[in-house]
């Protein structure tokens, strides 16, 4: 699979950016799989919710900008269908089949714009609980290496 993770900001953790690092090196065997990231704006202490909104939608126009024509957009937010392993493992059987690439987006901590929303093709959701954003990427890419070891048929801990 021809895959990327589009996200907002840059990781703090070293535990966040250790465990990218090793999913993503599990991941080169299934194809060619990275991370974009683009910058996070800083909220104005008390942000009105307009100011919200305009970071957001400016976030929003960066991430799409990253975004090449061809490309598969699978929006992450709480307001989609979880699939289960498996379920997940079908959508990447079937979305590698056409060898476009595909890009699964993670917002800032105030979600994405409409207008990403828009531009999906998809929208996944993993729980209706919210994560921080930086420990969504470690479970992202989990979830991609386990529905890969699924499609392949090669055995992973259930």
């Amino acid at each position: 699979m021809n895959a990327a993770i589009l996200c907002v900001g840059k990781l703090k953790e070293k535990w966040q950016q250790e465990g990218c690092a090793e999913y993503l090196k599990r991941l080169t065997r299934y194809g060619k799989y990275e991370i974009i990231q683009v910058d996070d704006l800083r909220e104005p202490e008390n942000a009105s919710p307009a100011q919200l909104q305009q970071i957001v939608e400016r976030e929003g126009r960066a991430l799409l900008q990253r975004v090449r024509p061809g490309d598969r957009v699978v929006a992450l937010c709480i307001q989609a269908k979880a699939p289960d392993s498996v379920g997940l493992s079908k959508l990447m059987q079937d979305w590698s089949a056409d060898g476009r690439r595909t890009v699964f987006v993670i917002g800032g901590s105030n979600g994405l714009s409409g207008e990403v929303l828009q531009r999906a093709d998809a929208r996944l959701s993993f729980s209706n609980l919210t994560f921080p954003h930086g420990l969504m990427r470690v479970i992202l890419l989990e979830q991609l290496y386990r529905a890969e070891k699924i499609r392949t048929g090669e055995k992973y801990h259930k």
